[in-house]
């Protein structure tokens, strides 16, 4: 099986560390769960929202910009899916050398053969072209992510889609945590 995995909130759980990040500089007085809630959707649409000036999101940027690898910490259980794989590759906005510098700090660059980073010249989600590079490349069979915009283009090509810690219309799945992965119907039926 190869999967197409999203990085932020799908195979890291950086949304807690951006919260912070967007309360301190946006305001302490807004409650932080709400404040993940609107950065599940998008940065932007957070941004949006909370009508932040471009000069506060550049400054929001710049904190989430220093952030080191144990500030962001991968999700329960999600390398024993990452061992099942085939193929693992990513699809992420975030920065190539971000990426990588995380990947690198838990050792995991071992378990992903291709990636599509923000910084590689693609379309941002959900445009599909980067999901189809990735599918003519390696041939995937389940792309998983946590938002909507991580699903839409995969649902375009015709694969298979997994949301994680979420619903929407776009996903064949759900999962709330990787333990259950291996309990998704069409890997029970092989």
């Amino acid at each position: 099986m190869n999967i197409l995995w999203d990085f932020d909130g799908t195979l890291f759980d950086t949304y807690p560390a951006y919260t912070r990040a967007f309360s301190a500089v946006v305001g302490e007085d807004i409650p932080e769960k709400e404040i993940y809630q609107k950065l599940k959707v998008s940065f932007a649409h957070a941004a949006r929202y909370y009508d932040v000036s471009s000069e506060k999101e550049a400054e929001i940027k710049e904190i989430i910009k220093k952030l080191v690898p144990t500030d962001l910490k991968p999700l329960d259980q999600i390398e024993e899916v990452l061992k099942f794989a085939d193929k693992n590759v990513i699809m992420t906005h975030k920065k190539r050398a971000q990426v990588l510098a995380i990947l690198q700090y838990y050792g995991w660059e071992k378990y992903f053969v291709d990636m599509v980073a923000g910084d590689d010249g693609f379309p941002r989600k959900p445009n599909a072209a980067s999901y189809k590079y990735l599918h003519n490349r390696h041939g995937i069979d389940l792309a998983i992510g946590d938002r909507e915009l991580d699903l839409l283009p995969a649902k375009e090509l015709g694969i298979r889609t997994c949301m994680f810690q979420g619903q929407c219309e776009a996903a064949d799945y759900q999962l709330e945590n990787y333990a259950d992965f291996f309990k998704l119907d069409f890997l029970v039926s092989k």
